[in-house]
C-alpha cells in the first residue's frame, strides 16, 4: 500500500524543520547574546567532525592542566614489562609506576595522573590539526586482546575522537597482515602496545593505527612485522624494543629496515649509556629520551636527559658496526651515532596510559617506550616524507627549529657528548625535542602533501566475473596521482593514472589487496581490503531476487526505517514515484534499509541498485556515511564527499555468497549538523 498523503506531509514538515528550526535557534540566540558596543561577534560552526573534535581537546583550557608525578631524575619505583632481551631477541622498554595506585576508568573521578594529550601539545608547541588520513604503525611483538577497547578509553577519558576497527581508523594484524590469525596473548608486551598506541593517539589523534604484531620478540619476526606495516601503506612506524648491538646487524638493516620514504622511529634503550639495535641502523631515527617538567620560562617547561642510576636512563653510544649516513656529521664517531632527536621518557614525568591487560587500568609509565612512537606522531602531523628520503636526517637540516636539551648526562664516555648533554648536538638527546613540526619536514617548514585513499571496504568476485572498482584518493595540494596495487587477484589490475581495478578474476581464494596512491612529490596514501574470489560454477536460471525492487509497493518486502521508503517530492525518484531516503535531516540520525534473500547454489549473482547523493556539507571530510552490507561483507561506504547531481548505478559481484541467505542493507549514518541525503532506488539483485 502506498503511504497516505499525510505521512508525506509529516515527512517533508520533518526535513523543513531540520533546516528552519536551527536557524531560528541561531536568531534567538543571537538575540539573547548580542554584543555590547565595541564587543566583537564570533560565529562557531557546529560541525562535530574527527578533526574539530580533536583540536578542542586539544586546546580545551581546562585539559592544560599537568598533574604531576616527580621530579627529573627522582628514582620511582617501576616495573620492566619485558625480560631482558637474549640474543637474538628484542625487549620492549616500557615501564610502568607501582608506587601510582592504578584505577579503571569507572573508579576515576579527576584526570589520570601523568602527561595528557594537551600537555605533550603545550610542551611540544605542536598543532592541533593535521595527520588526516595518514596511518602510523605500531610494531610490538605478542597479542593485546584489549588493544581496541583500551584506546578508546584513553581517548574517550581526553575528549579525543574514536578510533576503531569498525570505522577503519584502528586495525590490528598479525605479522602477516592477517586480522584473525594473531600471536599469543602476553600481559608484558600489551602493556608495551598500550603505551605505544596511546601516544601515537595524544599526538596525531587524527592519524589512522595499525598495530602490526609479531609472532615472537625474534628479532627475525619482528623485522617481518616492521616489513608488513611498511607493506600495508604506513609512512611512519613506531618501534618501542631493541637489544645489544650484533655483528649480522647491517644485514638486518637491509632486509627490515630499508624503506625510504618511511619515517621510522626507534627507541635509543633505556639502560644508560650504551649504543642499542636497532637505533643504531642508519635507515632509522634514533629517539633519547628526557625528563620533562613545567617551568617558569617563556616555553612553560623545561627538559633534561633522562637518568636515574648507572642502569637506567636513556640510551645513547657510537655503534660499533653501522656505517655513519652521509647526513650525520659529528666528528667523535666514525660510524653511526645513537640518537638523532628525543622526547620525554622519565618514569618520574611519565606519560598516563590506559592498559587492562596485565595492568589493572589508568598507569604512569615512562621509558624511551613513551619517546618512540611521540616522535612517530610528529613526523605524521609533518606530514608524508619524500618518496626516497630517509627522514631521519630531516631534524640534521632544521636544527633551529628543535628545544635544544643542554643539561644533564646518561652515564660516564670517553668522548663527553656521547654521554652528555651540551648544546647542539650530543648522543643522549640527539638534536633536541621537538618544537613544532617543522624539524620533521623535508622543506623550508612546510608541512608537505597529504595523500587520502579511501578504503572501498570487502569485495568478492565470482571465477569468471568481471570487476569493475574505482579507487577513490585525493590530494590536499590538489596534484595528479598514479595508483599501484598489490595483493590483487589474478585476473584483476588496477589503471596508473585512472586508478580504476578492473579485469576477469581467474583463480578462487582471498586476497589481502593494498592500493597506494601517490603523488609527483612522492606523497602517498594507502588503503588495505579484501578481495574474495568465489568459484562459482554450476548451472542457474535468470531471476530477480528481490521483492518490491522500485519500492513502489511500499513498505512491503523491505525492512525500513520510519518514513524512509517515501513518495515525498522533496528527493526525485529514478523510476516511478517510490524510493528510500535515507537521512537528510542535519541532526544526529541512523536510518536502515534491509531484504533478506537467498542467493542459490551454483549461481553468479549480481547486485545493482541507482543511488544519489546530495548534501549542505562541504570539504573532502566524510562526516555522513551510507553503508551498503550483504551479510557480514561490505560492499560500499558513501559519504556526502561523494555528492553529486542526479542518480548513478552501483554494481557488485556476490557470486562469492551463493548459496547463503543474506540480508542486503543500507545503513544511513549523520551527524549532528548540516544534512546530507542518500536515496535509493531501482534495486535488482539479478542471477544467470
Amino acid at each position: 500500500m502506498r503511504e497516505s498523503c499525510p505521512s508525506r506531509r509529516r515527512r517533508s514538515l520533518r526535513r523543513l524543520l531540520a533546516v528552519a528550526l536551527p536557524a531560528l535557534a541561531l536568531t534567538v540566540a543571537g538575540l539573547a547574546a548580542a554584543p555590547t558596543a565595541g564587543a566583537q561577534a564570533t560565529t562557531a560552526h557546529p560541525h562535530t567532525g574527527r578533526s574539530a573534535q580533536n583540536a578542542r581537546a586539544l586546546t580545551d583550557p581546562k585539559r592544560q592542566t599537568f598533574h604531576a608525578t616527580g621530579k627529573a631524575g627522582q628514582k620511582v619505583p617501576t616495573q620492566h614489562l619485558c625480560a631482558t632481551a637474549a640474543p637474538g631477541h628484542a625487549s620492549c622498554f616500557a615501564q610502568r609506576r607501582t608506587d601510582i595506585k592504578q584505577r579503571l576508568a569507572a573508579a576515576v573521578a579527576a584526570a589520570p595522573s601523568g602527561l595528557s594529550p594537551a600537555n605533550l601539545h603545550s610542551a611540544y608547541n605542536l598543532p592541533s590539526t593535521g595527520g588526516s588520513g595518514l596511518t602510523v604503525a605500531v610494531v610490538d611483538a605478542y597479542n593485546d586482546p584489549n588493544a581496541e577497547s583500551d584506546l578508546a578509553t584513553y581517548r574517550s577519558t581526553y575528549g579525543l575522537s574514536a578510533c576503531t576497527k569498525a570505522s577503519g581508523c584502528f586495525k590490528q594484524v598479525g605479522q602477516t597482515g592477517s586480522t584473525t590469525s594473531l600471536p599469543a596473548n602476553d600481559t608484558g608486551w600489551a602493556g608495551e602496545e598500550a603505551l605505544d598506541l596511546d601516544m601515537v593517539s595524544a599526538v596525531c589523534p587524527n592519524c589512522n593505527i595499525v598495530l602490526v604484531e609479531a609472532d615472537s620478540a625474534n628479532d627475525t619476526d619482528l623485522g617481518i612485522a616492521e616489513n608488513e606495516a611498511v607493506a600495508l601503506g604506513a609512512k611512519f612506524v613506531s618501534n618501542s624494543w631493541g637489544g645489544g648491538e650484533a655483528a649480522n646487524q647491517t644485514t638486518e638493516d637491509t632486509q627490515y629496515f630499508k624503506h625510504p620514504g618511511v619515517a621510522i622511529t626507534v627507541s635509543a634503550g633505556d639502560s644508560a649509556y650504551g649504543a642499542e639495535y636497532p637505533a643504531t641502523s642508519q635507515y632509522v631515527t634514533a629517539v633519547g629520551g628526557t625528563a620533562l617538567t613545567t617551568a617558569a620560562n617563556s616555553r612553560g617547561w623545561s627538559e633534561s636527559v633522562w637518568h636515574t642510576n648507572s642502569t637506567e636512563g636513556t640510551g645513547s653510544g657510537c655503534s660499533a658496526y653501522d656505517p655513519k649516513p652521509s647526513w650525520q656529521t659529528d666528528t667523535g664517531c666514525t660510524k653511526r651515532m645513537e640518537a638523532d632527536v628525543s622526547a620525554v621518557a622519565d618514569p618520574a614525568t611519565g606519560v598516563a596510559v590506559y592498559d587492562t591487560y596485565g595492568g589493572s587500568g589508568w598507569a604512569v609509565y615512562g621509558g624511551t617506550s613513551a619517546s618512540a612512537p611521540i616522535i612517530a606522531g610528529v613526523y605524521a602531523l609533518a606530514g608524508t616524507p619524500a618518496a626516497a628520503d630517509y627522514p631521519a636526517k630531516y631534524p640534521y637540516t632544521h636544527t633551529a627549529n628543535l628545544y635544544d636539551v643542554t643539561s644533564g648526562t646518561n652515564g660516564s664516555c670517553t668522548t663527553s657528548y656521547f654521554c652528555t648533554a651540551r648544546t647542539g648536538y650530543d648522543g643522549p638527546t640527539g638534536w633536541g625535542t621537538p618544537n613544532g613540526t617543522t624539524a620533521f619536514t623535508a622543506g623550508g617548514g612546510g608541512t608537505g602533501n597529504t595523500v587520502s585513499v579511501t578504503n572501498p571496504g570487502s569485495q568478492s568476485t565470482a571465477v569468471g566475473g568481471s570487476a569493475s572498482l574505482q579507487i577513490q584518493a585525493t590530494d590536499s595540494a590538489g596534484a595528479a596521482l598514479t595508483y599501484s596495487a598489490t595483493g590483487l587477484p589474478a585476473g584483476l589490475s588496477v589503471g596508473g593514472s585512472s586508478g580504476l581495478i578492473s579485469g576477469t578474476a581467474t583463480t578462487a581464494g582471498t586476497y589481502q589487496v593494498t592500493v597506494t596512491a601517490t603523488d609527483s612529490t612522492g606523497a602517498s596514501g594507502s588503503a588495505s581490503f579484501t578481495w574474495t574470489v568465489g568459484s562459482g560454477g554450476g548451472t542457474c536460471s535468470s531471476a530477480q531476487l528481490l521483492g518490491n525492487p522500485g519500492f513502489e509497493s511500499g513498505n512491503t518486502t523491505w525492512t525500513a526505517s520510519s518514513g524512509v521508503i517515501t513518495s515525498d517530492t522533496g528527493e526525485a525518484a529514478h523510476g516511478g514515484s517510490y524510493k528510500a531516503w535515507l537521512d537528510g535531516y542535519g541532526s544526529t540520525h541512523t536510518d536502515t534499509l534491509s531484504q533478506s534473500v537467498t542467493i542459490p547454489s551454483g549461481c553468479r549473482a549480481t547486485l545493482t541498485f541507482f543511488l544519489h547523493i546530495d548534501t549542505a556539507e562541504s570539504g573532502s571530510t566524510a562526516y555522513d556515511k551510507l553503508t551498503v552490507t550483504a551479510g557480514s561483507t561490505t560492499l560500499a561506504t558513501y559519504s556526502n564527499a561523494n555528492a553529486a547531481s542526479g542518480y548513478a548505478q552501483k554494481t557488485f559481484d556476490l557470486s562469492s555468497l551463493a548459496g547463503r541467505t543474506v540480508t542486503l542493507k543500507f545503513s544511513g549514518a549523520e551527524d549532528s549538523s548540516q544534512q546530507t541525503s542518500f536515496v535509493v532506488d531501482d534495486t535488482a539483485l539479478t542471477t544467470g
